[in-house]
């Protein structure tokens, strides 16, 4: 079993910027593919971003460019910076791991309004 922590949401004006960080409990948690999603009330959960075991990286077009993610497997945590946050960003902010088996952390919320 890993579990998985996000924290770093909150409530930011538009243009401005979060941080979001997923701490997982085991270092095994390295040899897993990793992705944030987010699901906006009565919509849908959607992948945002994804980095591979190797380090690639893939992002939903809504926020290229806006968003990054990265890892840090000395920590056992991955990492979702957001910049220039548009209230159409407002959601619950999920962090998942996946191998042959996945997990999903309890989520954090993002919201974006002036």
């Amino acid at each position: 079993q890993v579990q998985l922590v996000e924290s770093g949401g909150g409530l930011v004006q538009p243009g401005g910027s979060l941080r979001l960080s997923c701490a997982a409990s085991r270092s095994i948690f390295r040899f897993y593919d990793k992705g944030w999603y987010r699901q906006a009330p009565g919509k849908q959960r959607e992948l945002v971003a994804s980095i591979t075991n190797s380090g690639s990286t893939n992002y939903a077009d809504s926020v290229k460019g806006r968003f990054t993610i990265s890892r840090d497997n000395a920590k056992n945590t991955v990492y979702l910076q957001m910049n220039n946050l548009k209230p159409e960003d407002t959601a619950v902010y999920y962090c998942n791991a996946h191998l042959t088996d996945e997990y999903w952390g309890r989520g954090t919320q993002v919201a974006v309004s002036s």
